[in-house]
């Protein structure tokens, strides 16, 4: 469990401005509100707003948020008022309190696509301020951490699949592609162990076939383009478990039949080598290889993504799907700036 000075040092480290008081005071006062409560893993009810106050701080939130973060169950599991936390840590942190404190008190009732994306709906409408929705989603991602120790298996199905259908999608529509990957992930477990177990199986096989891959398939875009003149960031992954699962469902086929479950992203810095990127990878990888599982392309001021798909052939072609954030450092922390901006009240440090 994250100790009082080791959150104060983290928030510091991207906040020097912090307010630390504020932060030892919602420390101490979530602690001794929540006294001897004890998890479903016997653990001290307490570890759980640490530990969601420290998946924030990697986001690099605000003060109010991580302090959110601290007390987001107080109203509803201890004696705290409303007016209590106003008094003590000032109307915005106690708006948003009282924001994540009504997302919890919603579930989803059914799992019909219509009424799950009617209910994201309505979860974005109540989120009034962006920080609700982000407190609320480093809470589920937690408690899907340790969904494990839920006794009640309807219970543990339930919550897995109101994070599949609601709060996985969510994230992604903000941007935060790895909670959303998390969550998805955690879900499946619980609601296909089996088929996820079996991917996974498979994909270390493959892993093990061929050792490195993805790194030598990186160094051989970059190489290519680079011989070019194109100057690019190269990056690679392996799909996960349940986007996999997910395509074998769509598509009715065995894992053997899937042809991407790789994916590498080229990243340059303006349009011009954009396009010299696409003709470059796709001059010396055409489609008639039948390595290439689609092509797009998306320009967004002077950035480019581009994906490849592949699993048997060191190189790849051009891919964009839909999205709509930056995908560099300093692009992502200015998308959440901007995504903070359109709030109302006091604006955040960040």
């Amino acid at each position: 469990m994250m100790r009082q000075y080791e959150l104060v040092e983290r928030v510091k480290s991207y906040d020097p401005a912090t307010d630390e008081d504020a932060l030892n005071r919602a420390y101490v006062y979530a602690m001794k509100m929540h006294g001897s409560q004890k998890r479903e893993s016997g653990d001290p009810y307490f570890s759980h707003p640490i530990e969601v106050a420290g998946i924030l701080t990697k986001y690099k939130l605000d003060t109010a948020s991580i302090i959110t973060g601290l007390l987001h169950d107080t109203i509803e599991d201890t004696g705290a008022s409303l007016q209590e936390l106003k008094e003590m840590f000032g109307a915005d942190v106690a708006h948003l309190v009282d924001g994540v404190t009504k997302l919890t008190r919603i579930q989803l009732q059914s799992d019909q696509t219509k009424q799950a994306e009617n209910f994201r709906k309505f979860v974005l409408a109540m989120s009034e301020d962006i920080r609700v929705l982000l407190v609320k989603l480093a809470d589920r991602t937690h408690n899907m951490r340790t969904l494990h120790f839920v006794k009640s298996p309807e219970k543990r199905r339930r919550i897995a699949l109101e994070t599949m259908e609601i709060y996985a999608p969510l994230a992604e529509r903000i941007g935060l592609q790895e909670i959303k990957s998390e969550l998805e992930d955690l879900a499946f477990a619980e609601l296909h162990p089996e088929a996820r177990q079996s991917i996974i199986t498979r994909l270390s096989f493959l892993r093990e076939q061929g050792t490195a891959l993805i790194d030598n398939i990186i160094e051989e875009l970059r190489t290519t383009l680079e011989t070019s003149g194109v100057i690019a960031n190269v990056t690679g992954r392996e799909k996960t478990p349940y986007s996999i699962w997910r395509k074998m469902q769509r598509k009715d086929v065995g894992f053997e039949q899937l042809s991407d479950i790789m994916a590498f992203r080229i990243l340059v810095d303006n349009l011009e080598d954009c396009y010299r990127a696409l003709g470059i990878i796709h001059s010396q990888y055409p489609d008639g290889s039948g390595a290439v599982q689609g092509l797009h392309l998306d320009a967004e001021a002077e950035r480019l993504s581009v994906f490849a798909h592949r699993r048997d052939r060191p190189a790849a072609a051009p891919h964009r799907g839909a999205d709509p954030h930056p995908r560099d450092a300093r692009g992502q922390r200015a998308w959440r700036r901007g995504a903070l901006a359109i709030q109302a009240g006091p604006q955040p440090r960040w």
